[in-house]
């Protein structure tokens, strides 16, 4: 892996907790205490007259005019408002549309979808390289001689602790939950559209959020195994876990004494099997792709988006144009930009997903933080 790259920590199922009544931030969901369509009721105190046909309330339109202003005038002082009325006025983004029909035709049945470190920078997990808040910006207190030293693989074998230290703010399981851009490539997956997700990050969101681990490609690695650096055994992933977050060091390899780390990929260290073996099978059958929250500057995963077919569709929901996307290659790629949830936020609205969306990251959310 190149020092270029950009990436997020990650999360070990075994110790999450996961709520299925709490919610965190701005994604509600109360669809379940809506009123049925076309349902009515007919109150004792109300005067009602039946003319054959249908029953009609004798109460005086300029009394229902009278109460239908005080309670917008009470709404207007309270800022109340319907959280839907703002996402109509999104309802006709051109461009969130011409996705959503892409998605809609039978022929995007199978989507790959490329994520990096954006997709959960909403999550509380910092990216690499933002300026101020991100990662390397951050190493101060730990005296590396370069930021990426961190996750250098020949500075880890000399000097674990900064590694160690890091490990024990950012463990997987604590605190970050799925964020709506999970949820979404999870229902990609649940409706078969999904061919694989090739994430970028190592925070194991993806899994938290219901992705089968088979749609998954984890190109740098994960928290949940663990091996030696030196004989390459593996080492067991709970015991890594706790005794870098309990005894604050890096294991030792009981069969030749080498320092243990997670299976995460570190600078110096090439991407696991599965990415390669894979990834020559689904770029022969990927018929969309959808990069999301990444700068595509660490290769090889940053290629993907050059390797597919020429007759395989592209969409990048990012912050900014990156590799060799183009707005002006009509009938090919799109580009959304702005925030990689609130995009797919829209986009689930229109292909008529919003509720499932709000209620899988809801249900998907960490009730606690978990002790060490």
């Amino acid at each position: 892996m190149e020092k270029e790259e950009q990436t997020s920590t990650t999360i070990d199922t075994t110790y999450v907790t996961i709520s299925h009544d709490d919610h965190r931030g701005n994604n509600n969901v109360d669809d379940a205490s809506s009123a049925a369509v076309g349902g009515s009721t007919l109150n004792d105190d109300d005067d009602y007259s039946f003319d054959g046909d249908n029953f009609s309330n004798k109460k005086s339109d300029a009394e229902d005019d009278a109460s239908a202003g005080l309670a917008k005038e009470m709404a207007q002082k309270l800022e109340i408002h319907d959280e839907d009325e703002d996402e109509d006025e999104d309802d006709e983004d051109p461009t969130i549309k011409a996705i959503a029909e892409w998605i809609r035709e039978k022929s995007c049945s199978n989507i790959i979808v490329l994520s990096g470190a954006g997709v959960s920078c909403s999550a509380g997990i910092p990216d690499f390289r933002t300026p101020g808040t991100g990662l390397y910006d951050n190493l101060e207190k730990y005296n590396l001689p370069f930021p990426e030293a961190v996750f250098d693989l020949g500075f880890y074998r000399n000097n674990p602790s900064p590694f160690v230290n890091l490990a024990n703010e950012l463990w997987p399981g604590l605190k970050f939950s799925p964020t709506l851009t999970h949820s979404f490539i999870t229902l990609l997956d649940r409706k078969n559209l999904l061919l694989r997700n090739y994430t970028q990050n190592i925070d194991m969101l993806e899994i938290l959020s219901g992705v089968d681990e088979e749609k998954l490609v984890e190109c740098h690695g994960h928290f949940r195994t663990a091996s030696c650096i030196k004989c390459k055994s593996n080492y067991d992933g709970s015991e890594c876990r706790r005794i870098i977050l309990e005894e604050q060091k890096a294991p030792n390899c009981r069969r030749c004494g080498g320092l243990v780390k997670p299976d995460i990929v570190f600078f110096g260290e090439g991407l696991p099997d599965r990415f390669h073996r894979l990834l020559r099978k689904d770029l022969k059958k990927a018929d969309l792709l959808i990069v999301m929250g990444t700068s595509l500057t660490v290769a090889p995963v940053s290629l993907i988006p050059t390797m597919v077919s020429p007759r395989c569709r592209r969409v990048l929901l990012n912050n900014e144009l990156v590799g060799n996307f183009s707005v002006k290659k009509k009938g090919r790629d799109i580009f959304a930009e702005g925030d990689c949830d609130e995009s797919v936020k829209k986009l689930c609205k229109m292909l008529g997903w919003g509720k499932e969306l709000k209620e899988l990251n809801k249900s998907t959310q960490i009730k606690e933080k978990n002790s060490k």
